[in-house]
């Protein structure tokens, strides 16, 4: 039961539940991220194994007892727009340990979390060690970017398990968070389930737990199915290619969709049937075998239309599906030019929303564009990347050419670790990373967040410090820290990664800090900050240094885009790294036709919801995905360096 504190009122609600008895979506993930943020990941040993970052029912039980989320906002003071103001809200989850434990079944369900003794089990046990799942990682990983956590205690994690790249989001009605099922919903969900080809497993799988997950993520597995003659009854061997078992639908829904548990996943299978898009091949279950069947109903068109009106999707073990003509045409398998081109009625629904797990600004520009319902076409990365692509630009058009290409590269995470390659190897990495820091610091001084697990305790002394307040003053420390970081390792005079920039810039910044330092400490400016003199500052002293490091960032980001992208674009070996990303780019056609996000909030306006999808993409897992698949960036001039994220 999660209630809302700070240091004037305390409010209490229930979380609220679906009619399936299931928490709404939006409420799982935030308490599984929330969680997972207040555990300590260690290494556990059930029979006879060892399991890293993992951890135990008692411990998720014992921290979901009492679980402290805090977030500080920052913001201009209405009365004084120049002082800038910081509210701290805590929530505080409690519940007993039968209710952590039927919450934990719920993470598991939705293929947040799962066994790590026996990964096929679908039971959250009394005694059990648990580890994430790829798309648990990629759940936590945009928690953590939106809420500004400081995440270095999970790095480990990231760094060592495989990530669910791309997440396809299903949106939900406000009132009871079911999936608003339409056509072109659908249509986008299958095409994201089959893949852009075939997806037919290899017969030996690599030992590579990345290179297995990676090849999964393409599409669900395929096979070839061949039933036996039935000479009494008239029928010769019949051999159905594209098949897949029920089975593996639904995990594979579960795991590469916003979908929570096995029965939504088999609602969503039994559309696809609706549709046309596939058909049972066989179930050859025992008579007394008892069998699972999801039945959807809705409207069909009438006429030559492949929708029917009503579903049905066995969930046995023995039950075979196969891709059917219609559904290999939606797919585009047969003419994958042709994507984009006229499709089917459900062309008329918008293009799809995408976000970055690290990009707030793409999905604030994306959501604003939601009363757009054409269909147009986007220019792809290849051509934005080409060399050629602005050679009949006139020259003045030349540095816009570069700093969208730029812009394009720094959204990109796969781009992005390439681009930050080729800067090393040209001695000028620190202008990339520079950048990237100062964004991370002002995401994080905008809203900044903690989660902690306070257990039970004997009776305090009365103190005037709330919890708010002591996460506030530990969000402001953290922040302080960050500041002073990037101003010790790119701007101090002979610092580690010293920055190549205007002279004026430079003494801007050292006069203000050696006012302000002198004015709180009483001792003169030495050229770095110590973390005593760092203590005194305050929100709106960081905020005048965040000003003038995002002037800094202008600059950098100006030589960036006039000196290394176009030497950058040109390299030999850019082509291979340039399809490469064309092939992974997740806004491709594959799951092209989706609504977009509603132009305002549910239940504000008169028309109802018509929902949509989007999908987010995982910063780590793309960038580690395309370290592991392109070959190294060198330079005639300079030795080639490691890929790094």
């Amino acid at each position: 039961m999660p209630a809302d504190t700070d240091a004037q009122a305390t409010s209490s609600h229930m979380m609220k539940t679906t009619k399936r008895g299931r928490p709404f979506l939006k409420d799982t993930l935030d308490l599984f991220a929330t969680l997972i943020v207040s555990l300590e990941l260690t290494p556990h040993k059930q029979f006879f194994r060892t399991f890293p970052n993992s951890f135990s029912t008692d411990e998720a039980a014992q921290n979901l007892a009492s679980l402290k989320f805090s977030q500080s906002n920052r913001g201009p003071d209405p009365r004084e727009p120049s002082r800038v103001v910081t509210t701290t809200t805590t929530t505080t989850f409690s519940m007993t340990r039968d209710m952590a434990k039927a919450m934990s079944q719920h993470f598991m369900d939705a293929r947040l979390i799962e066994n790590a003794a026996d990964p096929s089990s679908t039971l959250f046990k009394d005694r059990g060690v648990y580890v994430l799942t790829p798309k648990g990682l990629h759940v936590l990983e945009r928690f953590i970017s939106k809420n500004g956590i400081n995440s270095d205690h999970l790095q480990q994690v990231f760094v060592s398990q495989p990530i669910c790249i791309k997440l396809l989001h299903l949106e939900r009605r406000s009132a009871d968070d079911e999936i608003i099922v339409t056509q072109s919903v659908i249509t986008a969900l299958f095409r994201r389930f089959v893949g852009r080809s075939p997806n037919f497993p290899s017969a030996t799988p690599s030992p590579d737990p990345f290179q297995r997950y990676n090849e999964r993520s393409k599409g669900v597995a395929l096979m070839e199915v061949t039933e036996r003659a039935q000479p009494l009854l008239g029928k010769g061997q019949q051999v159905h290619k594209y098949c897949f078992a029920a089975v593996t639908a639904l995990e594979w829904l579960c795991d590469f969709t916003s979908v929570v548990g096995r029965e939504e996943a088999a609602e969503m299978a039994a559309q696809f049937v609706r549709f046309g898009l596939i058909t049972l091949v066989s179930d050859k279950r025992k008579n007394n075998d008892s069998a699972i069947i999801f039945t959807v109903r809705g409207s069909a068109p009438g006429g030559n239309s492949p929708v029917s009106q009503h579903g049905e999707f066995r969930c046995t073990a023995k039950a075979i599906y196969k891709i059917t003509e219609e559904g290999r045409r939606l797919a585009h398998w047969d003419n994958p030019k042709q994507i984009g081109s006229h499709d089917s009625p459900n062309a008329s629904s918008a293009t799809l929303t995408e976000r970055s797990s690290m990009d707030k600004s793409a999905v604030d520009h994306n959501e604003k564009k939601g009363g757009d319902a054409k269909i147009h076409r986007r220019i792809s990365m290849a051509e934005k990347m080409n060399a050629s692509y602005d050679a009949a630009d006139k020259k003045n058009n030349q540095k816009e050419s570069n700093a969208e290409r730029l812009r394009y590269i720094l959204e990109e995470p796969g781009l992005r670790s390439l681009f930050r390659e080729f800067l090393r190897s040209n001695f000028c990495e620190e202008n990339l990373s520079f950048w990237l820091d100062v964004e991370d610091f002002k995401r994080k001084f905008n809203i900044t967040s903690s989660a902690v697990a306070v257990a039970p305790a004997a009776p305090r002394p009365a103190s005037k410090t709330t919890p708010g307040q002591a996460a506030m003053e530990r969000h402001h420390e953290s922040l302080i820290n960050t500041a002073f970081v990037i101003y010790n390792t790119y701007l101090a005079p002979s610092s580690q990664c010293e920055l190549n920039i205007d002279h004026g810039l430079r003494n801007e910044l050292s006069k203000y800090l050696e006012d302000v330092v002198t004015s709180l400490t009483g001792k003169a400016f030495q050229g770095r900050v110590e973390p005593e003199q760092a203590n005194a500052f305050n929100a709106t002293q960081l905020q005048t240094m965040i000003r003038l490091y995002e002037r800094i960032q202008t600059h950098v980001f100006r030589l960036m885009a006039t000196d290394s992208v176009p030497r950058f674009i040109k390299i030999p070996k850019f082509l291979a790294m340039r399809n490469w990303v064309e092939d992974f780019d997740p806004t491709d056609d594959d799951v092209r036709l989706l609504t977009s996000a509603p132009s305002q909030p549910p239940g504000l306006g008169s028309s109802e919801e018509t929902g949509g999808a989007y999908i987010t993409i995982s910063q780590q897992g793309s960038e580690r995905a395309q370290g592991q698949t392109t070959p190294a960036i060198s330079t005639p001039n300079a030795p080639s360096a490691p890929a790094s994220s």
